[in-house]
């Protein structure tokens, strides 16, 4: 029986590539964002090329009753979800706190904070009713240490650690695993929308080493996924070979 995997903003970067490694791996799964041509254009890439199922459901996880909808009432085929990967995300702006942008702000954490627990949420009882399945937050090295100009952004990560660790508190009865999985500086459009379409200033970001790349953080979540039912990887941070900290890096 093919496992089912569930990746939140799949329709580029990480989850992108997550999806394309668990379809790569014969699983089944259920793939969302807000960019309808994009997922639905991956979900028949990926059901063409690996001969497996894909639901696609497009939705914006800032927005409650919209999760709820798409989560909450999934056909029967699809409610044995094995593996929830918590993607969606993303920075605005870079800015100190008193130059902030308050929408930028309410984006942030709408969808990294609220986002995720509105689909954990609505996810988690078909888990809680099998005593069985695996909650994988990406979250990042921002929501360990602070930086300059990170204010809200990298508070939206911390509480994303924060929530992870409860999660695996409070789930322990149903032997569900809980994992975070926190990237350091990785080239995706993370930067671009970052700096609202500012392709120069995403350019910039990367210059001098060689940062991550989407493939390696589905690499990792895909082995996190893949141990014995009695092994469970708490909590991963992960940077290029540049990257010592939030802060430090070496220019090649």
């Amino acid at each position: 029986m093919h496992k089912i995997a569930l990746i939140t903003g799949a329709t580029s970067g990480f989850g992108k590539a997550i999806a394309e490694k668990f379809a790569t791996g014969n699983w089944n799964c259920i793939i969302t964002g807000r960019r309808a041509d994009k997922l639905h254009a991956l979900a028949d890439e990926l059901r063409e090329k690996y001969q497996v199922r894909i639901l696609s459901l497009v939705f914006d996880v800032q927005h409650k009753n919209e999760v709820q909808q798409n989560l909450s009432d999934l056909p029967d085929e699809w409610k044995e979800i094995d593996v929830l990967v918590n993607n969606a995300g993303l920075a605005l702006g870079r800015d100190t706190f008193d130059n902030g942008n308050v929408e930028d702000w309410d984006t942030m954490i709408d969808t990294n904070v609220k986002g995720l627990l509105y689909v954990t949420k609505s996810v988690l009882p078909h888990m809680t009713a099998r005593n069985r399945g695996h909650i994988i937050n990406i979250g990042s090295i921002a929501g360990k240490e602070v930086y300059e100009k990170g204010n809200v952004y990298c508070a939206s990560k911390f509480a994303v650690d924060a929530i992870t660790k409860s999660l695996r508190i409070d789930l322990l009865p149903y032997k569900i695993k809980v994992t975070g999985i926190h990237p350091g500086a990785a080239e995706t459009e993370f930067s671009l929308i970052r700096f609202k379409g500012d392709e120069e200033k995403a350019k910039q970001a990367y210059v001098g080493f060689t940062p991550l790349y989407a493939p390696d953080i589905a690499d990792i979540v895909w082995y996190c996924s893949n141990l014995p039912e009695h092994v469970c990887i708490n909590d991963l941070i992960v940077t290029c070979t540049a990257q010592a900290n939030a802060v430090n890096f070496v220019k090649e």
